[in-house]
């Protein structure tokens, strides 16, 4: 390395988000690369940053998220700070991150990635499959209400956000019979309390990048990528290509109901693909294989595939 290491009188400052599992996800990253460096953790700075998003998110809690507005609401601000230098990186989920950076922006670095599956949470009962006729879920996730109602349509969806103790409370009060959290999240939070069920990826496939935490910096700044290089997890970013891949030739965004999951086994990459209507009336998917190298091109022919089967009336709703 080239570029001085950080210290505590030079700390490399790390953006984030308030949210106890935004922290969470610093907190990882500032270890990381601690570790890496064997340098003291005051040799980083977390700095926390409020987004539009999560202002807007928490006055009008009871609206759906794609009524606030699209993913940027949750990293503009982060990404504005980075652009000015107040920050050197940015940590993010990055199933929240839009498929394009702003002009002097790079998203590429890659924590190992936690466990993609989706987390059933109920006091009543442990599975989909055991909810009583019409049973009220809770949920905000548009993707999670989609395949439900594919499923179950049955089953009555209302809007439920909040942080992990919000939920638990609503639960505990009846507003639900269950809802749904990631099962990374909840790992990465040491919440081994709460009731979670993992839910098989062959039941209900994940959002796009779920479980991955990226690490955003700027295209010039040589001494941060220096750093990151050094905990970059090359096979999240092969599986993430091809899925982000998928995600941007489906025009993707908060208002549409897509699940993507890739896998490696050796050199070969599994790629499954599904878009929803979001009344969850209609699913179509995908599952194909290809060389790890393809995992992008496959993403988007997959894409284009399904966009083809679809047809233009099934995606009238992507205004």
């Amino acid at each position: 390395m080239t570029n001085a290491l950080p210290s505590p009188a030079s700390p490399l400052k790390i953006g984030t988000r308030g949210s106890p599992l935004a922290l969470a996800q610093a907190h990882e990253t500032r270890n990381r690369l601690a570790t890496a460096f064997d340098l003291p953790h005051d040799a980083f700075e977390i700095t926390v940053i409020a987004t539009t998003g999560d202002n807007r998110a928490m006055i009008e809690a009871d609206r759906p998220l794609k009524e606030i507005g699209n993913k940027g609401l949750f990293t503009k601000e982060i990404e504005e700070a980075m652009l000015r230098g107040d920050i050197d990186i940015a940590v993010h989920s990055t199933k929240d991150m839009p498929v394009e950076q702003p002009d002097g922006l790079v998203l590429d670095t890659f924590l190992p990635r936690e466990d993609v599956r989706d987390a059933f949470i109920s006091p009543v009962t442990t599975s989909i499959a055991d909810l009583t006729q019409g049973a009220v879920v809770g949920t905000s996730s548009l993707r999670r209400r989609a395949q439900l109602l594919n499923r179950r349509p049955d089953l009555k969806v209302v809007e439920f956000r909040g942080n992990v103790q919000t939920r638990l409370k609503k639960l505990s009060d009846g507003v639900a019979e269950c809802t749904f959290l990631a099962m990374a999240g909840l790992r990465r939070l040491g919440r081994t309390d709460v009731p979670a069920t993992a839910i098989s990826p062959d039941d209900m496939l994940p959002a796009i990048a779920q479980g991955a935490i990226s690490i955003e910096r700027r295209a010039d700044d040589s001494r941060s990528a220096d750093l990151l290089a050094a905990i970059h997890d090359s096979e999240t970013q092969q599986r993430l290509a091809a899925e982000r891949a998928f995600l941007a030739a489906l025009d993707g965004s908060c208002e549409t109901p897509i699940a993507g999951l890739a896998e490696l086994d050796g050199s070969t990459l599994r790629l499954r693909g599904e878009v929803l209507r979001p009344d969850g009336s209609e699913a179509i998917s995908d599952d194909r294989t290809c060389p790890v190298e393809d995992g992008a091109a496959l993403g988007r022919d997959m894409a284009e595939s399904l966009l083809a089967q679809a047809g233009q009336d099934f995606f009238e709703w992507r205004a």
